[in-house]
C-alpha cells in the first residue's frame, strides 16, 4: 500500500495491563497493521482476544504501552492530552453497540452534539450539516424526535450520522448491530456501507456477527493479541438488495 494512502500504520504495538504489579498482564503482543484511507474492515475475534483494547488503542482512548502508533502519518505516542483530543476530533468518528444518545435531546440537537463541543455553540451551519447528515441516513421526518420515540435501527442511523456529520476519515464502530435484531441490523449495515460509498470514509466495524463480518471488503481476525488472519475479499455484498 502506497505510504500516502495509509489512514493507520501500526508497527509493533504492545498493551499490558497492571504494570509493574504481580498481576501484570499484556494484552496485545506486538501487532503490525496498515489501514488505508477508504477501506471498509471488520476485526472479528472471540471475547478477550483484544478487540476492545485495540479499538481504544485507535480510538485515542487508551495509549499502548510499546510500540509505534501513526495516524494520517502521525506519531500519536508522543501527542499530549490536548493534542490527542484535538486529533480525535479532527480525524475519527465513534458508533458503538449502545447508541449512548442523549435522551433530552432530539436526533437533530443530538447529531450537532460535536459541533457544541468544538466550538462552544451550535452556528447555523453546524445545524445545516447535521440536518442533511440525517436526511441522508433516512431521517428528515424523525429531526426533531427524541431518542425514546425511535426504533434501535433509527437510533443507531442517528449514531452513525453524529460520527459522520464532521467528515472524519476513520470510523471506529463497536459492535454497531450488536443491540438490534436482524432487519435492524442489515438496515444499519446498509446505511454504513452506502456511507462509506458516497463520501469515501473509512470504517474499522467489530462484529462478532460472521453475516456483517462477510460483507466487508477486508476482515482481520484478533486471537490472542495477535493477528491471526488478514484477508482481502475481491468482492463483498453489503446486504441482501444492496450493493457492496
Amino acid at each position: 500500500m502506497n505510504a500516502a494512502a495509509d489512514l493507520i500504520v501500526l508497527s509493533g504495538l504492545r498493551k499490558s495491563y497492571n504494570l509493574g504489579r504481580p498481576n501484570e498482564a499484556e494484552v496485545l503482543h506486538g501487532l503490525n497493521l496498515r489501514l488505508g484511507r477508504g477501506e471498509f474492515v471488520a476485526l472479528i475475534g472471540p471475547s478477550g482476544s483484544g478487540k476492545s483494547t485495540l479499538l481504544n488503542i485507535l480510538g485515542l482512548l487508551e495509549r499502548a504501552t510499546a510500540g509505534s502508533y501513526r495516524l494520517l502519518d502521525q506519531e500519536t505516542s508522543t501527542l499530549g492530552e490536548e493534542a490527542l483530543t484535538l486529533r480525535r476530533r479532527e480525524a475519527l468518528g465513534f458508533v458503538f453497540q449502545f447508541h449512548h444518545l442523549l435522551p433530552a435531546f432530539s436526533a437533530l440537537e443530538n447529531v450537532t452534539l460535536p459541533a457544541l463541543m468544538r466550538e462552544g455553540r451550535v452556528s447555523a451551519s453546524a445545524r445545516a450539516a447535521a440536518t442533511a447528515m440525517l436526511t441522508a441516513v433516512g431521517l428528515a421526518d424523525a429531526l426533531h424526535k427524541r431518542p425514546g420515540e425511535l426504533s434501535g435501527g433509527m437510533q443507531q442511523r442517528v449514531a452513525i450520522s453524529r460520527a459522520l456529520v464532521n467528515e472524519p476519515p476513520l470510523v471506529l464502530a463497536d459492535e454497531p448491530t450488536g443491540n438490534l435484531d436482524r432487519a435492524s441490523s442489515d438496515e444499519v449495515f446498509r446505511v454504513m456501507r452506502r456511507m462509506h460509498g458516497e463520501r469515501g470514509t473509512a470504517f474499522l466495524v467489530v462484529t462478532h456477527d460472521p453475516r456483517l463480518a462477510d460483507r466487508c471488503d477486508r476482515v482481520i481476525e484478533l486471537v490472542d493479541g495477535q493477528i491471526e488472519s488478514d484477508t482481502t475479499r475481491p468482492a463483498a455484498v453489503a446486504a441482501p438488495g444492496q450493493p457492496g
